[in-house]
């Protein structure tokens, strides 16, 4: 007489029955890990958020890691972090090349570096297809082009409700203001979602109307704009108008200053976006700007932009005589 054996799963026979919690924001992704992307991923992960970054190539990857890895090694030497700590939020940061890494994802940030509004604005819808096939219907999917409205990237989406517009700051990466903007179909939900991790990583929560340029890209922008014109009328120096800006009226990094860490080139599509969008003389380019970036002079990137800077990235201070 032959004897069978039968396997049944324990778990069958529990007295309770639940389902994993799993907490909100506890993993985010971002397509596109440029200094944005760094700076999203290294603020992000000091809070205990898992993140999973896109890119296109390892070089890249590993030049994001190298960035962030940079920027935590200044903190340490500021006694502002420890090297324990470091490790700890490396271990919660992973580059990928491939989208499906997004899934189980709470947020998606799309944060590529824009060229020009028509090719970019394609790219970028063709993101937010790619994300919206592999994370899960809750999972909140924003941009973070001051630029372009939410509304025109979302409209062939499914879910186009969950689709939301941010924007961290860049200029200054410790700056605690996120800007967050609703689009036309974007729902109640979804924005407080949003609302709720901006307050999750210690940031205070800016509401704007759709528009182009938000409130920060557009107020930048005119005062840049009013410096190059001053500087090409010979009122002052770089130097003078930027201690102006910044001993006067206490700004942390005055214009020039400011759009040299930026990028000029980025700052002349944000100007030639905005221009489009309202045709008002304010926001178009002024030509000083448009022949640094002419002559590739973009900045800290490039080593020279209003100011000089050496292989680290700081800036060569030039002795005034006149003073």
């Amino acid at each position: 007489m032959s004897s069978e054996v039968l396997y049944e799963a324990i778990e069958d026979f529990g007295l309770i029955k639940k389902e994993k919690s799993k907490t909100l924001f506890s993993k985010i992704g971002i397509v596109g890990c440029g200094i944005v992307g760094q700076n999203f991923a290294r603020v992000a992960s000091f809070y205990g958020i898992e993140v999973v970054f896109i890119e296109v190539s390892e070089e890249k990857i590993r030049e994001a890691y190298r960035n962030i890895g940079k920027v935590l090694d200044q903190r340490i030497e500021h006694w502002g972090l420890t090297s324990g700590e470091k490790r700890a939020i490396l271990s919660r940061i992973k580059g990928s090349l491939d989208y499906k890494d997004l899934a189980g994802c709470d947020f998606v940030v799309e944060a590529i570096r824009a060229v020009d509004r028509g090719g970019k604005l394609k790219e970028r819808k063709a993101i937010f297809k790619q994300i919206e096939q592999v994370v899960d219907e809750d999972c909140i999917i924003a941009t973070n082009s001051t630029t372009i409205v939410i509304t025109e990237l979302a409209s062939e989406l499914v879910h186009r409700e969950r689709c939301v517009s941010i924007h961290f700051l860049i200029a200054s990466s410790e700056a605690k203001m996120v800007e967050v903007v609703k689009g036309l179909y974007t729902s109640e939900e979804a924005y407080a979602k949003v609302c709720k991790f901006v307050q999750l990583i210690n940031r205070k929560v800016i509401p704007v109307e759709e528009s182009a340029g938000l409130i920060a890209v557009r107020m930048f922008v005119v005062m840049l704009n009013e410096a190059c014109e001053m500087l090409m009328e010979g009122i002052s120096s770089i130097e003078h108008i930027d201690e102006t800006m910044r001993i006067g009226f206490g700004m942390r990094l005055s214009p020039f200053a400011m759009a040299d860490k930026m990028g000029l080139d980025k700052i002349v599509r944000w100007m030639d976006n905005i221009y489009n969008e309202f045709g008002d003389v304010r926001y178009k380019p002024s030509p000083y700007i448009k022949r640094l970036v002419r002559a590739k002079q973009l900045g800290e990137v490039t080593g020279k932009g209003f100011y000089e800077y050496d292989e680290e990235g700081n800036r060569i201070v030039q002795t005034d005589a006149k003073c």
